[in-house]
């Protein structure tokens, strides 16, 4: 497969194996809850020994990102959200989708590029898996503040890996008196997230909704990749 072919296609239940003896070689096949698969590129980790499937939300076919907002839609609803939050970069993509599958007529953006009229103490520091050496500050434009203020509040980014984008998004929203129904992802990445919001509150993990689910992968004697 070439590197745009991934994120392009749904494929139905039981296309490609879970756990094939060989191990997963170029692409992990990650399940929607009804069984479909999607394949998502396997990216090595610095150590060689380690790798983890990737999603980018924005690189993705309009079918297959449909697919996820409906899908994260549906798994949400319960909360009854009335307004969605987003997370930059990727997030907003599914936000913004999301919003829409849920009947909204809008969604709520946050973002790393400060304009002259934010505010400082509407903002926090963020750093990701994906640019750990990068530190971002992450903003709420004052303007839409109103649009967020005691309503049930939706926050959504593409994947949830460490959980420290999602966390420094909760303490900017816990700043603004702001405490969100629910958390949602188009992909969990590892569990390793839930030892972070755990510690901002006990109850963050069990609301948070993923649409997709993948382990961290380890290489195996074969070459291949299984799940560890």
């Amino acid at each position: 497969m070439q590197p745009h072919d991934f994120w392009q296609e749904i494929h139905p239940p039981a296309t490609f194996e879970r756990q094939p003896k060989e191990g997963h070689r170029v692409f992990y096949p990650a399940e929607f809850e009804d069984g479909r698969q999607l394949r998502l590129p396997i990216r090595e980790l610095a150590d060689g020994e380690h790798a983890l499937a990737s999603l980018i939300v924005n690189q993705a076919s309009f079918d297959v990102e449909d697919a996820l907002c409906t899908a994260l839609a549906e798994k949400v609803r319960a909360f009854d959200p009335e307004v969605v939050v987003g997370l930059p970069t990727l997030g907003l993509t599914l936000a913004s989708g999301t919003a829409k599958k849920l009947g909204l007529t809008r969604y709520v953006p946050l973002g790393t590029s400060r304009k002259f009229w934010y505010r400082d103490e509407l903002s926090v520091s963020m750093t990701s898996i994906t640019s750990p050496e990068q530190v971002k500050r992450l903003y709420l434009d004052p303007r839409v503040l109103p649009l967020i203020e005691n309503r049930r509040v939706l926050l959504v980014d593409d994947v949830i890996s460490s959980g420290r984008s999602i966390a420094a998004a909760l303490e900017l929203l816990a700043a603004c008196g702001i405490r969100p129904v629910a958390i949602g992802a188009a992909m969990l990445q590892t569990d390793a997230w839930r030892e972070k919001l755990a510690a901002i509150a006990p109850e963050w993990p069990d609301r948070v909704v993923g649409v997709l689910k993948t382990p961290r992968l380890r290489r195996m004697s074969a070459g291949g990749w299984a799940a560890e």
